[in-house]
């Protein structure tokens, strides 16, 4: 399955583009299937409609945890490693955690839960949010894992629109000097929640937390009820598997469904191969499982191929700089994959942190959420990696559910800030505004991706028009990325940023329409418009212009109002990191936002704003560029 040097890999990429069935249904050959496929994929991108290893049944859990069994049973799957560095480190080996997998999938089912219920997992970094994910996927419920970082609001929304019935939480979180009152939250999030019934929370933080009679269970009483036998449900390979909320370009978030039976293919397929994994090495990947970096290369991808993935619970600076670095060193870890945040973060304490750690057992570096600059790159490259292991820049979406295109170690010669090439069954072509192909190289264009890969999404959760809208009606017959993208002269690919409404905030997408909302809900606020700007660490920055006629004499006590009020309707990863009290926006006759204009003044390049004829008010861009620079 691994690809071994340059020419094995343009073999392979030209039979997966002439032969993509036969390629796929080769891979999938190396899962367990408890029933094989009756045909490998039928698909148009009109509807759109998707169907991989169609008839296929199988349950994912049995390739993540039963089929390591016999051989590397006692060989560890999931190290944790604490927020406090003082508190022990726990490992799961495969035996202990298929046991742990089965026992909470029985108290799942003592609880009401049957194949096909959603569950919303709101949960701090810990092994027992993998384990709650496995134990759904174990009897085909279907998760929907939130990000420990959002709003009552924000959990309530997306509650209601998968209609959940149960909810696994913990008392509170730990996130470096900061706890989190993860019960509490769920409390505010439920009071506009009909369709959840139960409620079961871990012990954690100790913090002390509100328990309802007839909903509210402790984790630690109901896994005491039940054994750990319990046999896998069997899937249909098209059977949901997961939802996975993304902003959009419009105010509501939507629901990313994928299924079983491709997005497990793909997401083994793709960590075995871009990371060059091999048996015994342990996998750092420092996403939260509450995204899809997390799902597919904490959870899933690695645990199908038998791997040890290593999950932390806190942040690269808590209680020092050199934390990342220690516990490479304490763990051995031979594959470290982050952030271009959290590698910016670092390099600002310099190299001091890295002093006298021992980081030789590395071998692959990898970059996942956003396009890392240069400086980035070669930082990460010369002081973490000491030129010796090769960074993997990859580029994919929650959309994708895997790695799309991005080096496969040791086999794609790099180029510094660069996704270079498609893997193996990834078609992509750029395309101009029209929506015609630019050929060659040396040519920017809008991502397209022309066919299907296995673990594409196959709809948006209770509203497919949304699905096909959002993705396959920009250009016909095409999945439109949403991304920018440059081909250089060497046919290599270099993601230039989105080209949608959309910001990439540390690594997050966030909509401008969805923080635009949650402004406008604060009392004073008649309108607002987002856009993003350079930002030295998080990549991108939201800059909020914001119309508040009755501003009081303290317009950053009321700056303070409004981050509050961002924060208590989306949650704090959407608080704007500049807000300019304005008169006007920049609007068209027919009452659109010029926010290109927008975007320019928070970038600072106020000399070239292009033609402004059309605006209704030319006059309110002067305004707004002098308040900018008195910004």
């Amino acid at each position: 399955m691994q690809i071994k040097s340059l020419a094995e890999y343009e073999e392979t990429y030209k039979f997966s583009v002439d032969h993509p069935e036969e390629f796929w249904a080769g891979i999938a050959e190396n899962f367990l299937w408890k029933k094989k496929w009756d045909k490998v994929l039928s698909w148009n991108f009109t509807e759109p409609k998707i169907k991989w290893f169609e008839g296929a049944k199988l349950n994912i859990t049995e390739n993540c945890l039963d089929r390591h069994l016999e051989k590397n049973g006692d060989k560890p799957a999931i190290i944790w490693e604490s927020n406090d560095p003082e508190k022990p480190s726990v490992t799961l080996t495969y035996k202990i955690l298929h046991e742990q997998v089965c026992r909470f999938a029985n108290v799942l089912k003592k609880n009401g839960v049957k194949k096909g219920d959603r569950i919303c997992i709101y949960m701090p970094m810990v092994p027992e949010l993998a384990i709650a994910v496995l134990a759904c996927a174990r009897i085909g419920a279907v998760h929907s894992v939130i990000f420990g970082g959002f709003s009552a609001k924000s959990i309530a929304d997306r509650i209601n629109d998968s209609a959940c019935k149960l909810v696994i939480t913990a008392d509170g979180s730990f996130r470096g000097n900061k706890q989190i009152q993860l019960k509490e939250v769920i409390d505010d999030a439920l009071i506009g929640c009909p369709t959840v019934e139960k409620v079961i929370v871990l012990t954690h933080t100790r913090t002390p937390v509100s328990m309802l009679k007839g909903r509210d269970l402790w984790y630690e009483d109901e896994i005491k009820l039940v054994d750990t036998v319990c046999p896998a449900e069997e899937m249909d390979a098209e059977d949901m598997l997961f939802i996975l909320y993304t902003s959009g370009s419009t105010g509501k978030p939507k629901g990313v469904v994928h299924t079983v039976g491709g997005y497990m293919v793909y997401a083994g397929y793709t960590f075995s191969n871009a990371f060059n994994y091999q048996p015994g090495e342990v996998f750092f990947c420092t996403a939260d499982i509450g995204w899809i970096t997390g799902h597919s290369y904490i959870v899933y991808g690695p645990l199908s191929q038998g791997a040890t993935t290593l999950i932390f619970e806190g942040i690269p600076t808590y209680p020092t700089p050199s934390r990342f670095w220690e516990i490479v060193e304490k763990h051995k870890v031979n594959i470290l994959y982050t952030a271009p945040t959290a590698i910016r973060s670092l390099m600002s304490f310099g190299t001091e942190p890295l002093n006298g750690i021992d980081m030789s057992s590395l071998r692959v570096l990898g970059s996942v959420g956003e396009p890392i600059n240069e400086e980035a790159w070669h930082w990460f490259d010369e002081e973490v990696g000491h030129k010796k292991c090769p960074i993997v820049d990859t580029w994919w979406q929650t959309e994708t559910g895997g790695l799309m295109i991005s080096p496969i170690a040791f086999v794609t010669p790099l180029k510094p800030a660069c996704a270079t090439l498609p893997l193996p069954g990834v078609q992509p072509l750029l395309v101009d505004e029209q929506g015609k192909e630019i050929e060659g190289n040396g040519v920017n264009g809008n991502l397209c991706i022309k066919f299907p890969w296995p673990g594409m999404l196959r709809t948006t959760y209770g509203d497919h028009e949304r699905c096909k809208q959002t993705y396959f009606s920009t250009y016909p017959e095409l999945y439109f990325t949403g991304d920018g993208c440059m081909r250089d002269e060497n046919g290599y690919y270099k993601i230039t940023g989105r080209v949608d409404d959309v910001i990439n905030v540390s690594g997050h997408r966030i909509g401008t329409a969805e923080v635009e909302n949650a402004i406008n809900m604060h009392a004073g606020v008649v309108e607002s418009a987002v856009v993003g700007f350079p930002h030295e660490v998080k990549g991108q920055g939201i800059y909020a212009f914001v119309i508040y006629p009755k501003i009081h004499d303290e317009p950053e006590l009321t700056k303070k109002d409004i981050l509050q009020t961002v924060t208590r309707v989306i949650g704090a990863i959407a608080k704007p990191d500049k807000i300019l009290f304005v008169s006007g926006l920049p609007k068209t006759r027919s009452g659109k936002i010029m926010r290109r204009i927008l975007r320019k003044i928070a970038e600072g390049e106020t000399t070239s704003l292009g033609d402004t004829s059309t605006l209704l008010d030319p006059a309110v861009v002067d305004e707004i560029i002098a308040a900018a620079q008195q910004l």
